[in-house]
């Protein structure tokens, strides 16, 4: 047996086709690969369509209570200045994320589209997958798989300033 490649694509079922592809393209920088009545494909790179939007027919809507199943879809930047320039940019559609997590692995943004689907926007805080798993078997990390908040706005502001991007991820109760 071997293990997939790559992950593909993302499909999600919707009651609001125009409204996703909508969002989807502003919140991604993402293009309409293919668009029907009732599907649409959507690209932000070379592969066909990363993200699939699903309408041929009405759906139950999604419940507000947590429950079991997919929980969010995650997207990566190369570089924190990215994330935050992407950050200041859906600000000024009006996109706000409703949570902003260092993670210690990574600094994450997270938002919903407008029927609740849930991505996260993310930057990898460490140089590789060596120091990325080093973290991840660290007394921080067990002491707090989750991570803490932090304020997108004084992050920025903060990098503006010219503080280096490796201090900015570098989690508050970490030790590296």
């Amino acid at each position: 047996m071997s293990s997939p490649r790559r992950l593909a694509h993302v499909a999600l079922h919707t009651n609001r086709l125009d409204e996703l592809v909508r969002w989807y393209c502003e919140v991604l920088e993402a293009r309409v690969a293919h668009r029907s009545e009732s599907i649409a494909f959507l690209t932000y790179d070379e592969e066909h369509h990363r993200i699939a939007l699903v309408g041929l027919q009405t759906y139950a809507p999604r419940s507000e209570s947590a429950s079991v199943g997919h929980y969010h879809t995650a997207f990566a930047y190369d570089a924190l200045s990215e994330l935050l320039g992407n950050f200041v940019r859906l600000r000024e559609l009006g996109i706000l994320p409703y949570r902003s997590i260092n993670h210690g692995p990574t600094v994450s943004l997270y938002y919903a589209d407008p029927e609740g689907n849930r991505i996260e926007l993310q930057v990898d805080s460490f140089p590789d997958a060596q120091a990325t798993n080093d973290w991840l078997r660290s007394d921080a990390f067990r002491r707090n798989p989750i991570g803490i908040d932090f304020d997108p706005d004084e992050m920025l502001r903060r990098l503006q300033a010219g503080v280096p991007d490796t201090e900015l991820m570098r989690r508050p109760d970490a030790v590296r």
